[in-house]
């Protein structure tokens, strides 16, 4: 019976040598498809889009990413990015994103600045909530914000009056123009703000955050009234008054008196009706009529 089974041929296992071929090729290939991506500009940045920022240059930031176009896409680290531009001190966060192929995008959140000063050497210069000083650096920045002017550098009342002004809308200083210290003995934080309606407005820094909302409703309803400037109290109470025009009224006074000859001693009366003053006016005129007659005489003399 052993003798009539046919015998089962088992079949020929693969040539190992064959795999390792294949294996070798498929890296090989792989190798080389790798080594001229990272050869070609898909592996590069080709562009860096810098958003968000106002105050800070484009330059600044860049420099401070310390990317540049040509470097490697997939070794420039995102993370490494955003710590080195926020040290920046006028940026408060950013986000940094890769897009491919070659686009790197950073995307910069300034701290909010609050108003504006001219420096020592006539700079521009933003201040933020906490009255830290930041040059502007980017040319053509609109002033938006009131200019602070009479405050000196380290002043505790610049402060505080920067931390109210962060803490309020930005909506609120769209009219004010130009804010300074204007301190009394009952308001030492006093301070006058003038608006680009042509109003002025007394108030104190600790009012700040009551009265300004009520700021542009106020002169709204001053100029719906006619009255178009003025001086705007916002202490205890509120309250408006025309400019005080009194220089001009004592000057009218003292024109009408010198008329009339009530001025005292340099405004009597003289016998032939002339004041001390308008013969010394007439004398001095005589003396330069006698002069000039004298200059053209000797003129004459020299031409003939």
């Amino acid at each position: 019976m052993e003798d009539r089974l046919p015998v089962i041929k088992k079949p020929n296992p693969k040539s190992r040598s064959s795999k390792k071929l294949l294996v070798f090729l498929f890296i090989f290939f792989i190798t080389l498809l790798l080594i001229l991506f990272f050869q070609s500009s898909l592996s590069k940045i080709t562009k860096i889009e810098i958003l968000g920022q106002q105050l800070v240059s484009k330059e600044e930031i860049t420099q401070a990413a310390a990317v540049k176009a040509g470097d490697h896409f997939f070794s420039v680290s995102s993370s490494k990015v955003e710590s080195q531009v926020k040290a920046l001190q006028m940026v408060e966060s950013v986000e940094v994103s890769k897009k491919f192929p070659g686009r790197l995008i950073i995307q910069v959140h300034e701290y909010p600045k609050v108003a504006y000063q001219v420096g020592e050497n006539g700079q521009i210069e933003a201040l933020l909530a906490d009255a830290s000083v930041v040059p502007l650096t980017v040319q053509g920045v609109a002033l938006d914000k009131p200019i602070l002017t009479g405050w000196s550098k380290d002043d505790p009342l610049k402060i505080k009056l920067c931390l109210n002004m962060s803490k309020m809308p930005a909506a609120y200083f769209s009219d004010v123009s130009e804010i300074k210290p204007s301190p009394t003995l009952s308001y030492p934080d006093k301070i006058k703000m003038y608006t680009r309606s042509h109003y002025e407005v007394e108030t104190a820094i600790e009012y700040l955050p009551e009265k300004m909302k009520y700021l542009d409703s106020l002169i709204a309803s001053l100029q719906s009234s006619k009255i178009t400037g003025g001086v705007i109290t916002m202490l205890e109470a509120d309250t408006h008054a025309p400019f005080d025009k009194d220089s001009g009224k004592t000057n009218a006074k003292d024109a009408k008196g010198s008329a009339d000859g009530k001025d005292g001693k340099d405004t009597k009366d003289t016998k032939d009706g002339k004041t001390p003053a308008s013969k010394e006016t007439d004398k001095r005129d005589t003396a330069s009529s006698s002069a000039d007659e004298k200059k053209r005489e000797s003129q004459e003399t020299a031409r003939n």
